[in-house]
């Protein structure tokens, strides 16, 4: 990981264990001095970063997906270097909030952004992201929505005690100054934001109107282009970590949307036994060695519902660190089911990443719904009545 490689101590040269064994002789009656460049100084500067804070349970970079609610649920954030894979609902509504939350958490941090589509323009995409909440404006949603759905005493008491036991979601506000933000969906971002950040666009049309051999790569046009472009990007603006004292470091936000869709070249959701079926998986594969060496972190939105290949779906799975699928109720039996009247689907949190550690983390809380409302996403724990429990 770019994050531990650089802030783990297995990094460390001798010169530097020599001189952390030299201060910790300092006794009581001498002063400490200023610590020396070396690395601590640069693990300092790395959590330093605008927009990001260390994972207390195994000290990786993490950054805000835009959600303070999704954050807590993996764990406190998105981890430097990984990928999170959004599985799309079923007719996409819902998928390209939580796409447009990661890049308006982007803009708002002074973050870089790399924004790819097949369908539409990435300069429509940030003209369409979301406004970003001031604290006042956040806890009077709250407070307007508590009292709207206020609940009898009588069915606050069948409410299993299961979930009486389970953690709070994070429901307070969060400062500007502090990690995450909220938004408003009912609002767009100020134009004078979007201008003053960096981002770069890739517009799939523009970039396939030349012929492009891939026959040696066994690679669709549409892959391998956009690999060419997050490689250079990555290289040519530092985000590798070379050329350190270039400049400040700054972390790369990458989006990709409906990647896997036919709009991309491939089709695998199209016949069950397709001939480009390991195309996505090796892209995937050669994305994620880009993230591991570079101060980035991806997120992609893809029609997993749509693969016809189970086997597809469990090496994209295998292949993305972190996986959350969106269930939305529409046209199922569960949007006239009296127990989720107040909910617009599920949300699965299918995979968290194991990093630093053998084995996955889990998350604590098991039955998330979430529910769109007039100016705020939310996710919370369902309120399943279940009798006999």
């Amino acid at each position: 990981m770019a994050a531990a490689g650089t802030c783990g101590t297995g990094t460390r040269s001798t010169g530097s264990m020599v001189a952390a064994a030299s201060t910790n002789n300092v006794t009581s009656f001498q002063r400490r001095g200023p610590r020396a460049s070396g690395a601590d100084s640069g693990c300092s500067r790395l959590v330093s970063i605008a927009g990001t804070r260390p994972s207390v349970r195994n000290g990786q970079l993490l950054v805000s997906t835009g959600l303070p609610a999704l954050d807590q649920l993996l764990g406190g954030g998105l981890a430097v270097g990984t990928v999170l894979l959004i599985e799309e609902d079923k007719y996409n509504i819902y998928s390209p909030l939580l796409f447009k939350y990661f890049l308006a958490e982007g803009i708002v941090s002074g973050h870089a952004l790399l924004v790819a589509s097949a369908k539409e323009d990435p300069a429509d995409i940030l003209q369409k992201l979301p406004a970003p909440l001031i604290d006042d404006s956040y806890k009077k949603e709250c407070d307007e929505d508590v009292c709207s759905h206020k609940m009898e005493p009588d069915i606050k008491m069948k409410i299993a005690w299961r979930y009486q036991l389970l953690p709070k979601m994070e429901a307070g506000p969060v400062s500007s100054s502090r990690f995450g933000h909220y938004y408003d969906i009912s609002k767009r971002i100020p134009q004078e934001l979007i201008e003053t950040s960096k981002w770069h666009g890739f517009f799939l049309p523009e970039k396939i109107s030349s012929a492009f051999n891939v026959e040696s790569c066994s690679l669709t046009p549409g892959y391998m282009k956009l690999l060419q472009f997050i490689q250079n990007i990555i290289y040519k603006e530092g985000f590798d970590g070379s050329n350190p004292q270039k400049k400040q470091k700054n972390i790369l936000r990458i989006g990709i949307q409906n990647l896997g869709s036919p709009l991309w070249g491939d089709d695998i959701c199209c016949t069950e036994n397709c001939d480009t079926s390991h195309s996505l998986t090796k892209f995937l594969y050669i994305l994620r060695g880009l993230l591991r060496t570079s101060l980035s972190a991806c997120i992609i939105t893809m029609p997993t519902h749509l693969i016809q290949n189970k086997a597809v779906i469990a090496r994209v799975t295998n292949l993305s660190d972190t996986v959350v699928g969106l269930e939305s109720f529409i046209g199922s039996e569960k949007e006239t089911n009296p127990l989720y009247k107040d909910y617009h689907g599920l949300i699965h949190i299918r995979q968290i990443p194991r990093l630093n550690n053998l084995i996955y983390d889990i998350s604590d809380v098991k039955d998330l719904a979430f529910k769109l409302k007039k100016k705020l996403f939310t996710i919370e724990s369902c309120m399943d009545v279940r009798v006999g429990l």
